[in-house]
């Protein structure tokens, strides 16, 4: 088999490299054309001494075999100086292999802080020291290769090494860590727990073990998971005697009880053996803080009210498929919502109304009136009734995204109000990688007239592959593509969005905390919480409104929009209307980013204005 996976060019650091396992991946990488930096401080298992002898040789061994390498002699804990010997020597840095590490080893009851201290120095910091002062260069050189070193008794315990298995374990969730935050410019870290023999190992195996535990046979897995070509990151492996395996988490199916139930101790232990049981079909491998979350987020629906699986039909059959009719037939909780000015002025401020727009501000106004959009409100109940870890399989709230919406406005907004709004299902398409799911919710007054009729279409990732149609039926203007024409906009808006913007709008009702929680939004894959879709979806309504139908709630018949993107909240806003017979084709754009934040959108008007073909300035 040819050496092709080389490492011409490359320069690779390894850390407590004077023997075992980083000698071992010196000599290899040295003999597959990188450039290796030796460094060990030359000290005993237990961190005692120091000295240039075992790099110098490590380094000699290298150079006689007609690789290149330079020793370096500095602590773990000076980084910055193990980067700089790289730096000077060679000019770049392209993989760390984080392997230097001390033992302790005493009983916790025995143990003095000094002990403690002294291995997470060299464990934790060590490698967070020499990483930190690599990343840099990563970043800038759009390739970086990290191999962090845990152990078995970071992962499963160890007796008399709770200071060391405690500093192995953190090396886990450092390495998965790095792994999110490095992806985008191609930093790969990954975690070996290697058995080979060492320094540290022959204090607690014996001879004949330590003999058949080569360090050759772990590095190889070390090579692999460093070169250019290899695209795992974020992993755990167990590696030893020519064993290589990847570890995973595993979680019971476990029990959710139900949200509005006090829940007591005694309720935890009547269903302690289904808690605890990882052979009945149900365990899972969460793999991501969002996937770890899946189970608690979707018991937010179980509630002790009188729908239970006993009346209800079955949509998703025990293999996994969805009965999209059954979906369709099932009937949902009705939810009342009553409102008074007070709430109508809360939700025009939410997309930006001024104190100067007195009719959407100010209830004395002659022309007081709800911008139509606010029709989305009276929804926001239904919506969260819905079941969807019923209808949906594999679902994850953290995997929504909120791909369009559709309101139709059948009578005006009157001032105040008790309404009563009821959610149904529309149609769930098999996407694949995921599904798409429409749901309807239709609103009516205390005398059972229709309001409002809304449409939430959805995609969510991962819920795909479940047998069902790819696409659904043409559900008229629901559907229609409304793309932009080829010429200049006829009337433009632009307007900048708050920096509390969203704060203010979840005030309406949308509560989701992804949209206010800075952790919440992290999980969701986001910098920091994004601004509502409906809050723009309200806002470009609200040009449309002012600029067509003169304010005039009789003039709005319904809105139709595609969320291309998210908004920061604080970014700019620009609404680009085209009048084509008697709709408005529109689109939004984030101008500081230049990127189109709503597409495929168009209002229908009514009324007079349908009649006119320009807006009313």
């Amino acid at each position: 088999m040819a050496d092709n996976l080389r490492f011409d060019g490359r320069v690779v650091i390894v850390t407590g490299a004077g023997g075992g396992l980083g000698k071992s991946h010196s000599l290899f990488f040295g003999s597959r054309g990188a450039s290796v930096v030796v460094n060990d401080l030359g000290g005993s298992h237990t961190g005692e001494g120091a000295s240039s002898r075992a790099a110098d040789l490590v380094v000699d061994e290298i150079r006689a075999a007609g690789g290149k390498a330079v020793a370096n002699y500095d602590s773990v804990l000076d980084g910055d100086k193990i980067i700089e010997t790289a730096m000077k020597a060679f000019g770049r840095v392209d993989i760390v292999i984080n392997n230097a590490g001390i033992l302790k080893d005493v009983s916790f009851a025995r143990m003095t802080d000094q002990q403690w201290d002294a291995i997470f120095s060299v464990h934790v910091d060590g490698a967070y020291k020499v990483t930190r002062a690599a990343w840099p260069i990563f970043r800038k050189q759009k390739f970086g290769r990290v191999i962090n070193t845990t152990s078995a008794a970071g992962i499963y315990g160890n007796f008399g090494q709770a200071n060391y298995s405690a500093a192995k374990l953190a090396l886990v969730a450092f390495t998965r860590t790095l792994a999110l935050e490095g992806k985008k410019d191609n930093i790969h870290c990954n975690v070996i727990a290697p058995i080979a023999a060492s320094r540290m190992t022959e204090t607690v195996l014996p001879p004949d073990m330590l003999a058949s535990l080569k360090p050759e046979m772990v590095t190889p897995l070390v090579a692999y998971l460093c070169h250019e070509e290899t695209a795992e990151n974020g992993s755990l492996f167990e590696v030893g005697a020519g064993y290589v395996g990847k570890l995973r988490w595993e979680r019971t199916g476990g029990h959710g009880f139900p949200i509005d139930q006090k829940l007591l101790p005694e309720h935890i232990s009547e269903k302690w053996g289904k808690i605890t049981d990882f052979e009945d079909g149900r365990a899972t491998h969460p793999d991501t803080t969002a996937e770890s979350m899946e189970s608690i987020l979707s018991n937010f629906e179980n509630t002790s009210k009188a729908d239970t699986e006993a009346v209800r039909p079955k949509v998703i059959s025990e293999d996994g498929k969805v009965d999209v009719e059954a979906a369709k037939a099932l009937t949902f909780p009705s939810e009342s919502f009553s409102y008074t000015e007070r709430d109508v002025i809360l939700y025009n401020l939410g997309i930006g109304a001024k104190r100067t727009d007195l009719h959407l501000v100010y209830e004395n106004s002659e022309a007081f009136t709800a911008v139509p959009t606010f029709g989305v409100v009276p929804s926001f109940a239904a919506m969260n009734g819905v079941p969807f870890g019923e209808i949906l399989p594999s679902f994850n709230p953290m995997m929504l995204l909120h791909g369009e919406q559709y309101l139709e406005i059948i009578r005006p907004f009157p001032p105040n109000a008790q309404l009563t709004s009821t959610p149904y299902v529309v149609d769930i398409l098999d996407k694949g990688k995921g599904c798409v799911a429409t749901i309807g919710v239709k609103t009516t007054d205390e005398e059972g007239n229709d309001i409002c009729i809304n449409e939430f279409t959805m995609f969510i990732r991962g819920a795909g592959n479940f047998g069902g149609k790819k696409e659904g039926a043409d559900r008229g203007a629901a559907t229609a593509a409304n793309k932009t024409p080829n010429r200049k906009p006829d009337h433009v808006v632009i307007e900048k969005t708050g920096e509390d913007q969203a704060a203010l709008y979840r005030l309406s009702g949308d509560w989701n905390p992804l949209h206010i929680d800075p952790e919440m939004a992290a999980v969701g894959g986001f910098d920091i919480p994004i601004l509502h879709g409906l809050c723009s979806f309200g806002i470009a309504g609200k040009h449309i409104f002012n600029a067509y139908c003169n304010n005039d709630p009789n003039s709005f018949k319904n809105i139709k929009v595609r969320f291309a993107k998210t908004v920061n909240p604080g970014e700019t806003l620009e609404t680009s209307m085209w009048r084509e017979g008697n709709k408005v084709l529109f689109q939004v754009r984030a101008i500081e980013r230049d990127a189109i934040v709503i597409s495929n959108a168009a209002v229908e008007l009514q009324g007079d204005a349908s009649m006119s073909s320009k807006p009313k300035l």
